[in-house]
């Protein structure tokens, strides 16, 4: 991690302000921070910023904006203290643990040392974090796994994870947003649709969200499914107040 963030030019049209190679709640914060307050500056010729764990990419427009007058700007920004704590929507996201929908629970437990009840029990105790939205539209990276958790991602990728998955992946947790391959370990599923094409929003979680799982039984997965496909959300949002 670095005090000082790293300015660096992506060709003539982005700058990419780097924060340090880590993950980190505490970097990650500074990320979500430094965005809030681009974006609160209303800088013509911003044209976009992309938050990642630990780095923001501002997208710019040139002819408009010149590089030197952004990174002045960001300078600027980050001077005034760019670590401000950002108000955090908390999201209360149904899942079904083990099983068909989570079928690598019990070998995960197994390597944690514990049975499946208290490896879920401790799995969805802390409140989790949205790091970045990436790899496929509305696929959640998680931060905050308990201790001991982490495991190596397969060797042999699944060709296909049905959309909803909550797996993990190294020190990550994840929320899978639409079916697609993963060398991740699944957990469970929610019914949740965290994207859906057309909806308003069109995405249930942003960066900086905080995530609590809530365990719900398999007899219970039709129902909701089938709400989730009427629009329901099924999750619910039960806190905006910042976080320490």
């Amino acid at each position: 991690m670095t005090d000082r963030p790293r300015l660096l030019p992506c060709g003539d049209a982005a700058l990419s302000v780097d924060f340090g190679n880590v993950i980190s709640i505490a970097v990650n914060r500074r990320v979500h921070a430094l965005a809030a307050a681009l974006g609160a500056a209303d800088l013509a010729g911003v044209i976009e910023t992309v938050p990642t764990y630990r780095a923001l990419t501002v997208h710019f427009d040139p002819l408009v904006l010149p590089p030197d007058l952004l990174e002045r700007t960001v300078q600027g920004l980050l001077d005034h203290g760019d670590a401000t704590v950002q108000p955090a929507r908390r999201w209360h996201v149904p899942a079904v643990f083990g099983g068909a929908f989570g079928v690598d629970l019990d070998a995960c437990a197994n390597a944690a040392g514990l049975d499946p009840a208290d490896y879920i029990a401790t799995f969805v105790a802390p409140v989790y974090r949205v790091m970045m939205i990436g790899f496929m539209p509305g696929f959640s990276y998680l931060a905050n796994l308990p201790e001991g958790f982490a495991r190596p991602r397969l060797a042999t990728p699944r060709a296909a994870v049905p959309k909803g998955s909550i797996s993990i992946g190294g020190a990550q947790a994840a929320i899978g947003s639409v079916e697609g391959p993963s060398g991740w370990h699944l957990l469970g599923r929610t019914p949740a649709v965290p994207f859906l094409p057309g909806r308003e929003p069109l995405f249930l979680f942003e960066p900086g969200d905080e995530i609590v799982f809530d365990p719900v039984s398999a007899s219970d997965w039709g129902a909701l499914a089938a709400a989730a496909e009427r629009g329901d959300p099924l999750v619910r949002l039960v806190e905006t107040e910042p976080r320490p």
